[in-house]
């Protein structure tokens, strides 16, 4: 039976750039709603959200991990004395907190992009030192991109540097305008002492061993100005959202403070404001009034619903549009957004529950697939600790043990009302390496974890070179390559030599052609014949390959659309110039013919490959490499090497900025050019600069340097 009414669920997901400090978050939040009785901490490799043995070591969040806690209001609660009030209010008032906490680093970031596909809503935090950083901007797009309502969190307000004014600025500057402040620091870096929120116009403080006592006093008077000034534009932002309050507020009456919460909520939820709050989670300042403002202004899967409709196609045509409510009455339906490995039960596959129930012993369809399955086993994950349960109900994030054949984006729902949800789509891999067993023996076990590995990661390729037989696999980058190679020396007992990283480098076109293909063949009895005429085109950065049919009167029969467009679509991974493969081209099939007797599927799909290759050659092919957006931190002192040195990887400087006593110079460089760079830019600022980098867009690659490529392929 269902525990929580739906509307008092929330699926958030904490999101940042790295050492924004998302998992210090997270482990405050479990212990002040009770889940853990201990802080387990990052710095010294005990916390609880990262779990594997690579997170522990290097103290950053490899994988996304999902938990659950309950909290009720301390808005609600902090002012009663009696445990009976307090039962009594809780129990009206508690609600089921969802969370994912995602890694920060950009090569982990098909991890932020399937959670945020389940996800509810978003803390997005930041550096109160930094401000937006590289990976902020990616994952506040791709928070944009599901369309997540979402607020923020600046954090580490106790560093020294630290500072609110300056945070909140980069935020309005780099990433939205809608904004707004619900809280002002009182205090910054040693002095850091508490919040004025701006909601009930008090100074907040933090008492007790973990601070978990919350104290209300009057706003300092050094203070006052400016927070009246900012409680002023928070109030004006929310009633412009209100038709209601707007007139109220022409006419000079009091807007009450539930008025104002309820305004800003629905403005939260449509996208039109975000809160921003502050805080230090190391120092246990300001967690529980995030956990407040979550409940307050982050959607249930109800109201979600009325932003973003559960919508689905088919499974027999997909033109057919199909929709579901977040509720327990309607037919069961899921979306399968991550599968791991788990050393005692095997495959997990998590997932979230759109709508419906799903029961233990029931069968499920994979809609995705074709395939059905009975679920044997439905767990309820806390991190990499597992809780068995017999139902989940819709709004709830758990994982299934033991499904066959389901991968990451497949949707999962009632055999007897199918449908499919959107796939997620991920991100193309930007480099490579060469990888050999050392052993005989190693062989084998090598093809059996890269496999559960890929499975595990759609970001991780497999393929082999044709001409010599080796095996390469591409990711996201060299950390993320790295780890897998460590995880399969651990968890799957291979060892394995590597060659040096390699670039993704891509084909694209720039003109337009035409171009046809014919496949004859006669050899006595039966012959083969297929023919197409198609026209080329460069598409949209990002799009792919996009095939359009514009065949009328039957001049190929439709039974030899699909194979045409099989060709083509194979065609894509070779490309014409050195073999890379092709992006984003648009092709349209116009015309061709057919033999009644000699025709074949096999016939169209060679003529598609040969018309493909014919007009790409003709489209003015050039070659395309991953651009990465790069953020260099060094002292003053150091600033002209290392702008010397970034112009001279073919890198465009776009912005140098003052941080405290350091440089921020943002700018754009070629991926091949940022190899070793770690290493590089330690020496030349004597071990006291540092960067990220994070992947921008593909760019054509120089005549000069094509040339070298080409030659280096053959």
């Amino acid at each position: 039976m269902r525990q929580y009414p739906i509307d008092r669920y929330r699926d958030i997901g904490i999101i940042a750039h790295i050492d924004a400090g998302k998992t210090t978050i997270s482990e405050r939040i479990l212990f002040y709603t009770g889940i853990s009785h201990r802080i387990g901490e990052v710095h010294e490799g005990e916390a609880i959200m990262d779990w594997m043995e690579q997170e522990r070591e290097r103290g950053i969040t490899i994988t996304s991990a999902a938990t659950n806690c309950f909290w009720t209001s301390s808005r609600k609660t902090r002012h009663l004395k009696s445990d009976e009030e307090r039962k009594e209010i809780k129990k009206l008032n508690e609600h089921r907190i969802n969370i994912i906490d995602t890694p920060g680093h950009v090569d982990f970031t098909v991890e932020v992009e399937r959670s945020l596909r389940v996800l509810d809503g978003g803390v997005v935090a930041f550096d109160g030192v930094a401000g937006v950083e590289p990976q902020s901007e990616t994952v506040w797009h791709q928070a944009d991109k599901y369309r997540v309502p979402r607020m923020c969190f600046i954090n580490k307000m106790d560093r020294t540097g630290a500072s609110f004014d300056h945070s909140f600025r980069t935020i309005h500057e780099r990433l939205t305008t809608n904004a707004v402040a619900l809280q002002y620091p009182i205090g910054a870096e040693a002095n850091f002492d508490g919040v004025v929120d701006l909601m009930t116009m008090q100074a907040i403080r933090f008492k007790g061993n973990n601070g978990e006592t919350i104290v209300e006093e009057d706003i300092p008077a050094d203070l006052k100005e400016k927070t009246d000034a900012l409680r002023a534009v928070l109030v004006e932002r929310i009633v412009e959202t209100d038709e209601a309050l707007m007139e109220k507020y022409l006419g000079g009456e009091e807007i009450s403070e539930d008025e104002l919460r309820a305004a800003l909520r629905v403005a939260t939820i449509d996208n039109r404001l975000v809160p921003v709050l502050t805080g230090s989670a190391l120092k246990n300042k300001g967690v529980q009034l995030l956990l407040d403002a979550i409940i307050d202004y982050l959607p249930s899967p109800v109201e979600v619903d009325e932003l973003k409709p559960i919508k689905g196609t088919d499974v027999r045509d997909e033109s057919i549009s199909l929709t579901r409510k977040p509720n327990d009455e309607e037919p069961f339906t899921g979306l399968a957004f991550k599968i791991a490995t788990d050393p005692f039960v095997g495959s997990l596959t998590y997932f979230r529950v759109y709508a419906g129930v799903l029961k233990k012993g029931s069968y499920i369809l994979n809609s995705s697939k074709g395939n059905q399955e009975r679920i044997s086993r439905i767990v309820r994950m806390h991190s990499n600790k597992r809780e068995e349960v017999d139902e989940m109900y819709a709004g709830d994030l758990g994982a299934i043990v033991g499904l066959k054949n389901t991968s990451t984006g497949d949707t999962l729902c009632d055999p007897e009302k199918p449908i499919v949800l959107e796939k997620i789509t991920f991100p193309e891999p930007v480099i490579s390496v060469r990888i050999e067993p050392k052993t005989k023996a190693d062989q084998e076990k090598m093809g059996i974890a890269m496999r559960r590995l890929a499975e595990e990661d759609p970001t991780f390729r497999i393929s082999s070179d044709q001409e010599t037989g080796e095996t390469i696999i591409a990711g996201m980058g060299e950390l993320h390559l790295e780890i897998l190679i460590d995880r399969m020396k651990r968890e799957f007992n291979v060892e394995a030599n590597t060659g040096r990283p390699q670039v993704a480098y891509r084909e694209a076109i720039k003109g337009e052609a035409e171009a046809e293909g014919k496949y004859v063949k006669q050899s006595g009895g039966k012959g083969q014949y297929g023919h197409v005429k198609i026209k080329m085109k460069p598409a949209e950065q990002g799009k792919g390959f996009v095939f359009v049919n514009q065949i009328k009167g039957g001049a190929i029969p439709q039974e030899f659309i699909s194979p045409v467009e099989k060709g083509l679509r194979e065609s894509m991974d070779k490309g014409v110039i050195a073999g890379f493969p092709l992006s984003d081209v648009e092709v349209t099939l116009y015309d061709g013919s057919f033999h009644e007797v000699d025709s074949s599927e096999i016939a169209f799909k060679l003529a598609a490959g040969m018309a493909f290759a014919d007009a790409a050659k003709k489209a003015k092919p050039v070659l395309t490499e991953p651009f990465m957006k790069v953020q260099v931190l060094v002292p003053t002192e150091f600033m002209g090497d290392i702008t010397g040195d970034i112009n001279s990887k073919r890198g465009r400087i776009e912005s140098m900025n003052d941080r405290s006593n350091i440089k921020v110079i943002d700018a754009t460089v070629p991926l091949s050019e940022m190899f070793g760079y770690a290493t590089k830019l330690r020496s030349m600022t004597q071990g006291r600069g540092s960067f990220s980098m994070v992947f921008d867009h593909y760019e054509e690659v120089p005549n000069n340097i094509t040339q070298q490529i080409v030659e280096g392929r053959k």
